[in-house]
């Protein structure tokens, strides 16, 4: 115990972390490397010159520990350019050392989830956009991207969530957005570097574009970089509607220079320019169409495809859904519950803790939620509803009810609970 004790002991007066060398030579290192790759060559030497004045006047001479100097130096740079990023890595020198290759594929290249809403309105969480051979159609990136879509080929709107969506791929932002837009738009963005132009359009388009496809997007304070660059590209071109926050406000594209002592500093050396505005969402972000908190933006965009839908014409699913999302303010007051429960032939009414549910045979419970006093939907699948035909203060009868126009009616069959001439009024 006593040998424990000494090497817990030990552990306590191991040195801490100290820079190897002063604040004034690292900022030196970091503005040099600035001036000479940063792509606007006037904003280049201000913002260096800047950096180095800042350290002159001792702005950084207290920081002893060289990750709390990698923050200090983000913080002065960030508010030139939302990529900027000092980083400190223990043992890293004038070249970079081995390390294992980022596998996009165990993240399933960005695509976290595929799904087809009620109402037929797709949605597709994407968290990055892998990088992608645009000419290389048999590449997983590629392949993987083509299959999301192809799943969402027959839904009649889709929100793509970005909420979470750190950026990635210019490469994959062109080809993603040329599934929504008819061919041959002039809407991607060109990056201006020093060495020249290059633009986001694909090299290869998306074979089978919908361009009429009513699109959302959300987005929040965590969407960047190339998630930006799609959200703002398509709001320009009129083919989305931004939901949620305003974005990261982060559009120029780089890479990290090593600064030598263990530093780094990511430098955008380029900047993009939209066709349409001229302009880029540097230091702005993304304003959204929809302002709303990006925990209510899945919500409110599936409220607002099904509004769409429902405009146009679409059938009975996309109305239950849209009334089913309006509807989750109804409640059954606790004592009338008991009125609805019961045995009716095949199916039997159930009054829980969480309301009513109903059961048919050995298949899993319903949750029913209200529509109002005599209609109820199927939790989770509002294109299945429940209507309870009430004569003379009693329940006679359930009706199984489907959107596409099916209907089941099953008499009650235990004797009828009266539910009294005047029934208690819904509740929201």
């Amino acid at each position: 115990m006593r040998r424990v004790l000494l090497c817990f002991a030990a552990l306590l007066w191991l040195p801490a972390v100290v820079l190897a060398a002063e604040p004034r030579a690292v900022s030196a290192q970091v503005a040099d490397t600035i001036e000479r790759e940063y792509f606007d060559p006037a904003r280049a030497a201000s913002i260096a010159a800047g950096l180095r004045s800042a350290a002159a006047r001792g702005e950084f001479d207290a920081i002893t520990h060289p990750q709390e100097l990698a923050s200090a130096l983000t913080s002065a740079l960030k508010p030139h350019d939302g990529h900027f990023n000092v980083r400190w890595q223990e043992g890293e020198g004038a070249a970079p050392r081995p390390r294992p290759p980022f596998d996009a594929a165990r993240g399933n290249f960005g695509i976290r989830q595929v799904q087809v809403l009620p109402g037929n309105v797709g949605y597709l969480d994407l968290r990055l956009f892998a990088d992608i051979e645009p000419d290389q159609a048999d590449a997983p990136a590629r392949r993987a991207i083509d299959a999301a879509l192809q799943l969402l080929a027959h839904v009649d709107a889709l929100v793509i969530d970005l909420r979470d969506n750190g950026g990635g791929s210019p490469a994959m932002v062109g080809y993603l957005a040329s599934a929504f837009v008819a061919p041959g738009r002039d809407i991607y963005n060109t990056f201006h570097s020093r060495g020249g132009t290059d633009s986001e359009a694909p090299v290869q388009a998306y074979a089978s574009p919908r361009p009429a496809l009513p699109l959302y997007v959300l987005v929040s304070g965590r969407t960047g970089s190339a998630a930006e660059a799609f959200a703002y590209t398509l709001q320009q071109a009129g083919r989305a509607t931004v939901v949620g926050e305003v974005t990261a406000g982060a559009a120029n594209p780089g890479r990290p220079y090593l600064v030598g002592e263990g530093f780094s500093v990511f430098v955008a050396n380029g900047s993009p320019v939209n066709p349409i505005t001229g302009d880029n969402w540097e230091g702005r972000g993304v304003q959204p169409d929809v302002s709303i908190e990006s925990a209510g933006a899945l919500d409110a965009a599936t409220r607002l495809a099904l509004q769409a839908l429902v405009a146009q014409g679409a059938g009975d699913d996309a109305r239950w859904a849209l009334e089913a999302l309006d509807a989750t303010a109804v409640a059954v007051p606790p004592e009338r519950l008991a009125a609805y429960a019961g045995d009716y032939g095949a199916v039997r009414v159930e009054a829980v803790d969480t309301g009513l549910q109903l059961r048919q045979g050995r298949r899993p419970p319903l949750q029913l939620r209200p529509l109002d006093d005599a209609l109820f939907f199927v939790e989770g699948d509002p294109a299945r509803r429940v209507r309870f035909d009430r004569e003379g203060g009693q329940m006679r009868a359930v009706e199984l009810l489907w959107a596409n126009g099916q209907l089941a009616r099953h008499p009650r069959s235990d004797g009828p609970a009266d539910t009294g001439a005047n029934p208690s009024p819904m509740r929201r």
